[in-house]
């Protein structure tokens, strides 16, 4: 008996004790009471209702409305939902808080280019599941509308026309990769087949600029607007021009991911790949939860991102399904399945802390904005790695 217990005490120590065995469908319905607690504490009367942020140390949402960049997450989040419990309670909650977002798909010019983020999270998963036609119109409508930020001198699209002055020149981040997806999708479902075109000269133009020798990401680049020449990569939301910001990392994982899957491109597999070991290799412990920004000088103190990590996984569950390598594919899998069961953790879930799914990530440090926070977004990508790694093993 002595022995077991001094066992039990040595594993304690080292973080090794044994784990319950994780549970997709448990995770999916915790995100699901999560969910329908915030419903019920939402405004119905027409002002901001539209879950953001809720604030370390506090229990209530920031709410914002449909031109904020962050305003499909949660009808995105609503719809894998449905998805996931077959609750219809989810598709009508998701479909409410679409109508609000409808008006993004009429401007006859893009405020910016987070119209991938807001319309094909919220939209694209509601036309995936119901194939309702009015859904097909609006992203169709849309990707059209990103399309005018798209310079083909320089090759990308503009992510910020407000900051075009202030920076003067075209800037680009990284973030802009997810966006892609849109366009994608719109020219293989009816749209203009030169939104493909854009889409692959913008991911091929930021494979060329977007990165160091290392491959680690800047956030942003910026070009000459007239001749299209890169002018110098920088950050915005990172610690340094030169470090690796976590979350803009993992939107490059993603995004290198996804236009392969679209385009079929081995070029893009193999730059995925590359941006992915980069991250991997330097994540910092066996949680394989980042710090917000990888050489922040305040580590092992620094707040972590949680954000980046759901991101990360959802992204490696499919990187996996795409890599030749056996045993590479293996590895990503591993890692991604470790990284959701981290997050599935008290140690990163709500629970009772808050109504979100998710606490502990970093939105803007550098202006102190949702620092150590429940993020929309985070919860976002963690109930879609759920679902992509439920898909996975629904047959094994």
């Amino acid at each position: 008996m002595k022995k077991v217990i001094i066992l039990s005490i040595l594993l304690s120590t080292l973080g090794l004790q044994a784990k319950a065995q994780f549970s997709v469908q448990q995770n999916i319905d915790y995100c699901a009471k999560q969910a329908s607690k915030t419903i019920s504490t939402l405004p119905t009367d027409g002002q901001l209702n539209i879950p953001r942020s809720i604030n370390k140390n506090t229990k209530d949402w920031r709410l914002v409305d449909y031109q904020d960049w962050c305003s499909g997450f949660w009808s995105g989040a609503l719809w894998y939902l449905y998805e996931g419990t077959k609750n219809p309670f989810f598709k009508t909650q998701a479909e409410r808080f679409d109508k609000q977002l409808f008006p993004l798909s009429e401007q006859k010019v893009a405020y910016d280019h987070d119209l991938g983020f807001q319309i094909f999270c919220s939209y694209g998963n509601g036309y995936r599941l119901t194939k309702n036609p009015s859904y097909k119109k609006v992203i169709l409508n849309t990707a059209n509308v990103l399309a005018t930020l798209y310079n083909p001198k320089v090759g990308t699209i503009l992510s910020w026309p407000r900051e075009v002055q202030k920076f003067g020149a075209h800037n680009t981040i990284i973030d802009n990769m997810i966006n892609l997806e849109l366009l994608f999708w719109a020219s293989k479902n009816g749209g203009n087949k030169n939104l493909y075109k854009i889409a692959e000269r913008h991911a091929l133009t930021t494979m060329k600029n977007h990165f160091r020798d290392d491959y680690t990401s800047y956030h942003v680049v910026l070009y000459d607007t007239l001749t299209g020449k890169k002018i110098k990569g920088i950050t915005h939301q990172g610690y340094a021009d030169n470090t690796m910001w976590a979350r803009g990392q993992s939107w490059a994982i993603y995004g290198f991911t996804m236009c392969y899957r679209e385009t079929k491109n081995t070029k893009f597999l193999d730059f995925a790949q590359k941006v992915t070991d980069v991250y991997l290799k330097n994540l910092p412990d066996e949680s394989l939860i980042p710090f917000w920004d990888f050489n922040v000088s305040d580590i092992p103190n620094a707040p972590r991102d949680a954000s980046a990590a759901a991101v990360t996984a959802s992204a490696l569950l499919e990187l996996s399904t795409l890599v030749k390598d056996k045993k590479k594919a293996a590895f990503y899998y591993s890692k991604a399945k470790k990284m959701l069961e981290s997050l599935s953790t008290t140690n990163y879930q709500s629970g009772t802390v808050n109504n979100a799914f998710l606490l502990h990530s970093t939105g803007n440090m550098p202006i102190g904005g949702e620092i150590d926070a429940s993020i929309i977004y985070a919860d976002y990508y963690y109930i879609e790695a759920l679902l992509r790694y439920k898909k996975m093993n629904q047959n094994k």
